[in-house]
């Protein structure tokens, strides 16, 4: 039989009068968060390199069942990479990196063709339909571009971002997901993006024009996560810069970690994720719109927050990585606060947890959006209410640990919901 895993709160919680002996370290702690932040990161190049193997066999031989394999194995990757968000906002080696892999939203004609409704370049974007994969020359800030072969080079050298706007995305998770997927145009209805397999077709059974193209562009965005992710692996490797930035200073490290819980918490998952798109009622505000996919999308950056705080990852594989975690820190500050804070992120997988299901079973996170759908408000809304109570707890953690430069990031959608209006 195997011993179970104590945590060193619980391991002090059962020697009474001897906790400092075996209280867990800053350091400790922060050599933990590292190893979950380098194994989250692994898993997702793991299953982008997965990815990127169906995406060269639905190019190679295009069909029905490609596609969907190609679309399942997107749905994999998000897994971890998700979980890994936690890492950001208080990370400026990730905070640099992030916006080439999930910057969101973004404006889809940049890349491909677009339906009637989507309109085309405006005041803000002159590139917002410029369809790089019809036009293999173009011009972006006056320059030409020659775009007749389309490599990682030209996304992320001459698109990504092009003209300084932040919704053209051009590489990264989204920019597949819409060549996988096509626009999502069922509004508040059920369902997500229907683009057909023949989109990769050869010959005369290719539809919309420009298939090899489109297969080239998807190929040099997966071939390009994949790069994005190996770099981002290593660097939380036992040499890695972010690895040795984080633990040569202990306070800023766990400042660092209380940074990103509480960021993801409250201003981004919570804000601009949940409560904007409610507000509204806009299913372009789902982080993972054109496949459905918001409801895990959201539920695994909680589960993020979550195994943080208790110092645990499950890896796709099985294996748990696990240590000292800031949960022991707090205990043996607070063991009360400890409770609260571990209590509160329970609830909110919970809560998380009913959109998770609820759109399983069918009622789709964009009905959840529709105006006066009472019973998608409420499920939102849960999420939404639990994420902003735990960062109450976390800011709490920061005073109860004593720590200087926590900054947790706000949204206007719950902050100043007039200005969302203006």
């Amino acid at each position: 039989m195997k011993t179970p895993f104590l945590t060193g709160a619980a391991i002090a919680a059962l020697t009474v009068g001897t906790p400092a002996a075996f209280a867990a370290s800053k350091a400790e702690v922060l050599t933990t968060y590292a190893n979950i932040a380098e194994a989250k990161y692994e898993d997702s190049l793991i299953t982008a390199k997965t990815l990127q193997a169906a995406i060269e066999a639905l190019i190679a031989t295009p069909s029905a069942e490609a596609l969907q394999a190609a679309k399942d194995a997107w749905l994999a990757a998000r897994v971890p990479y998700q979980q890994s968000e936690v890492f950001r906002f208080g990370n400026a080696i990730v905070d640099d990196w992030e916006g080439k892999v999930n910057a969101w939203p973004l404006d889809e004609g940049l890349i491909d063709y677009v339906d009637a409704s989507y309109g085309g370049a405006t005041d803000e974007n002159a590139a917002a339909a410029l369809n790089v994969v019809a036009n293999p020359a173009f011009t972006l800030s006056g320059e030409n571009i020659d775009a007749s072969d389309i490599t990682p080079a030209l996304l992320e050298g001459a698109l990504h971002e092009a003209e300084g706007v932040e919704s053209n995305v051009a590489t990264g998770y989204h920019a597949i997901e819409f060549l996988l997927w096509g626009q999502d145009l069922n509004g508040t209805e059920h369902g997500a993006g229907n683009r057909p397999w023949t989109d990769y077709a050869a010959g005369d059974a290719c539809t919309n024009g420009n298939c090899d193209r489109r297969g080239a562009y998807l190929k040099a965005a997966a071939d390009l996560l994949v790069s994005d992710l190996e770099w981002i692996t290593a660097q939380w490797g036992s040499d890695g810069e972010a690895r040795d930035t984080l633990l040569s200073d202990e306070n800023a490290g766990i400042t660092a970690m209380l940074t990103g819980m509480g960021s993801l918490s409250y201003g981004e998952t919570a804000g601009e994720r949940m409560r904007l798109g409610l507000m509204l009622n806009d299913p372009e505000e789902e982080h993972d719109c054109f496949s459905d996919n918001t409801h895990n999308s959201h539920y695994f950056d909680g589960l993020g927050v979550q195994n943080v705080y208790l110092g645990e990852y499950v890896r796709v594989n099985g294996e748990l990585v696990s240590g000292p975690a800031l949960a022991d820190l707090v205990a043996a500050a607070d063991a009360d606060l400890n409770a609260e804070l571990t209590g509160k992120l329970a609830t909110t997988m919970l809560k998380l947890g009913r959109i998770k299901t609820a759109a399983e079973a069918g009622f789709s996170y964009d009905q959840m959006l529709e105006q006066g759908n009472a019973a998608g408000e409420a499920l939102v809304m849960g999420g939404v209410e639990a994420l902003v109570d735990q960062t109450r707890s976390i800011e709490r953690v920061v005073s109860a640990l004593d720590l200087d430069g926590v900054a947790i990031e706000g949204s206007d959608s719950l902050d100043n919901p007039t200005a969302v209006f203006e």
